[in-house]
C-alpha cells in the first residue's frame, strides 16, 4: 500500500484537539475522584483474600506477593463492568461517543495525514521512548531509588507504576487478539476488524494502542502518588504526546489511542486507589528514632485539594 504525501496540518489541529480534550477530561477527573477508577474498585483494605505467602509487601523480595496482586487487580477489572453504576454512565457515555465519532474518522483521518517514512519513523521513536522504554525505566529507577534512600513513597511509586503497567499489558494483549483489528499499514488500510474470519486469526493487533495504555497507565498513577498540578501536567503531556505519535507514525488509528488511553487511565485510577498506602490522605512510613525504629502517621490536609 502505498500514499502519497500531503501536508497534514487541518488533520493534526484535529487530532490535537480530540487529545487536547481527552487530556483535559482526565485532569478533571482526577481532581473529582473521591473513590475508585473502575466501578466498585475495593480499597486497600478489601483484597480478594488469599494464601498465606502473598501476604506483605511487593518488592524484589516478596515478587510472589506482586504475582497475586496483579492478579487480584485483574479480576477486579475483567469483571468491573458487572459492577458499573448508573453514575458511570457520566464516563462510559462521552467514551462510546468519541470512540464512534472516531472509528468513522479514522480511514478519513489517516488518509488526510498522508506517509512520510522519515515523519513516521522519527514519531515512532518519540513514542517508543516516551510509551514504553521511559516508564519502565522510571518504574525501576524510582523503586531502587526509594529503597536506597529509604523514601518509601517514592518506592510505592516505582511499585505502582510497574504493577498498572503490567495489568494494561496483560488486558491489552487480550484485547488486541479478542478485537483482532488490522492497523493502518496492513490490508487496505481501512482497519477492519477479523477482515478474514478466524481462517488466519490473528490479522492484527491495532486496538487498543499498547504504547497508549501503557503510558496513561504510567502518568495516572504517577499522578496519583504526586497529585501537584506541574507533575499532572508533565506526566499527561508525555502521555498526550505519546498517543498521537502514535497516529502521526501510522502505527495506530486515533480510535486505537482513544480506547487504549481511556483504559490505561481507567487502570492507574484503579492502581492508585486500591493499593496506595496515603491515598486518602493519610500516609503511614517507618522511621528511625532515638529509641529505635517506629511508625509515622501523617496526614496531607492539601488532600480535598487535589
Amino acid at each position: 500500500m502505498t500514499l502519497d504525501r500531503k501536508p497534514y496540518n487541518t488533520v493534526m489541529f484535529r487530532l490535537g484537539s480530540v487529545l487536547a480534550l481527552l487530556l483535559l477530561a482526565c485532569v478533571g477527573l482526577q481532581a473529582q475522584q473521591s473513590g475508585s477508577s473502575l466501578p466498585n474498585a475495593p480499597g486497600p483494605a478489601s483484597p480478594l483474600g488469599g494464601p498465606r505467602w502473598a501476604t506483605g509487601d511487593c518488592g524484589l523480595s516478596a515478587l510472589q506477593v506482586c504475582a497475586w496482586h496483579v492478579l487480584q487487580d485483574e479480576v477486579y477489572i475483567v469483571a468491573s463492568p458487572t459492577r458499573a453504576k448508573a453514575t458511570d454512565l457520566l464516563w462510559i457515555l462521552p467514551f462510546g461517543a468519541a470512540t464512534g465519532v472516531a472509528l468513522d474518522k479514522d480511514v478519513e483521518v489517516m488518509n488526510d495525514l498522508g506517509s512520510d517514512p522519515q515523519r513516521e519513523k522519527d514519531f515512532k521513536r518519540i513514542s517508543d521512548y516516551g510509551g514504553i522504554y521511559g516508564p519502565v525505566a522510571y518504574s525501576g529507577v524510582a523503586y531502587a531509588a526509594g529503597v536506597f534512600r529509604h523514601d518509601d513513597h517514592l518506592r510505592e511509586t516505582g511499585i505502582l507504576t510497574g504493577e498498572a503497567m503490567v495489568d494494561a499489558y496483560i488486558l491489552n494483549t487480550g484485547l488486541k487478539y479478542a478485537i483482532n483489528r488490522q492497523d493502518p499499514m496492513q490490508g487496505d488500510g481501512t482497519g477492519k476488524f477479523w477482515p478474514h474470519g478466524t481462517k488466519t486469526w490473528p490479522d492484527g493487533q491495532s486496538m487498543p494502542s499498547e504504547h497508549a495504555i501503557n503510558v496513561w497507565a504510567f502518568a495516572h498513577v504517577v499522578a496519583g502518588e504526586y497529585p501537584g498540578w506541574a507533575t499532572k501536567l508533565v506526566v499527561y503531556s508525555l502521555a498526550t504526546t505519546v498517543s498521537a505519535s502514535r497516529v502521526i507514525a501510522r502505527e495506530h488509528f486515533p480510535s486505537d489511542v482513544i480506547v487504549g488511553s481511556t483504559f490505561g487511565y481507567l487502570i492507574g485510577g484503579f492502581i492508585v486507589h486500591h493499593r496506595a498506602i496515603g491515598s486518602g490522605g493519610l500516609s503511614f512510613s517507618s522511621i528511625q528514632t532515638a529509641n529505635g525504629k517506629g511508625m509515622e502517621i501523617a496526614y496531607d490536609f492539601n488532600h480535598f485539594n487535589h
